[in-house]
């Protein structure tokens, strides 16, 4: 009796499409992935002490508060009545802000600080008699001290 040899069959897997279907997930995985700035990276300049060299120009800033019965106060000084909508007081005041400003060369800044209940056209008032002065560095705030009068 004769035996039959047996045939050892070697099972493969194809390295082809494996290493296709690798590359494919590493090209889609590139791709999407955003890129991520370590928090090392950040720079960061800590507040420290530093001996001035020369002198830091230090904007003037006049404050103006439009109470909520519309009175207009200029750094604790009332200016025009609170019916006029042309604010010619102001306007002077603020031009001669400005002007004297410009002669100290440095910046004339403004802060507007409306009370809660102040419409808006008297704020717009107040804009309009800036720009009559000609400022430009013009910022709002809060109203520290509520609306009354």
């Amino acid at each position: 009796m004769r035996r039959s040899r047996r045939h050892d069959e070697v099972v493969g897997m194809p390295m082809g499409p494996m290493i296709d279907m690798v590359f494919l997930l590493l090209v889609f995985f590139m791709v999407t992935a955003k890129p991520i700035k370590q928090e090392s990276d950040l720079g960061l300049g800590l507040p420290g002490a530093v001996a001035q060299e020369e002198s830091v120009d230090i904007p003037d800033e006049q404050r103006v508060i439009i109470r909520g019965d519309l009175q207009v106060v200029l750094n604790d000084l009332e200016l025009d009545d609170p019916a006029s909508s042309e604010l010619p007081e102001l306007f002077a005041t603020l031009e001669r802000f400005r002007k004297a400003a410009e002669l100290s060369g440095s910046k004339a800044m403004l802060t507007i600080a409306p009370a809660k209940d102040v419409p808006h056209q008297r704020v717009v008032d107040v804009l309009n008699a800036c720009g009559r002065a000609q400022l430009t560095n013009v910022t709002f705030s809060s109203f520290a001290n509520g609306g009354g009068g």
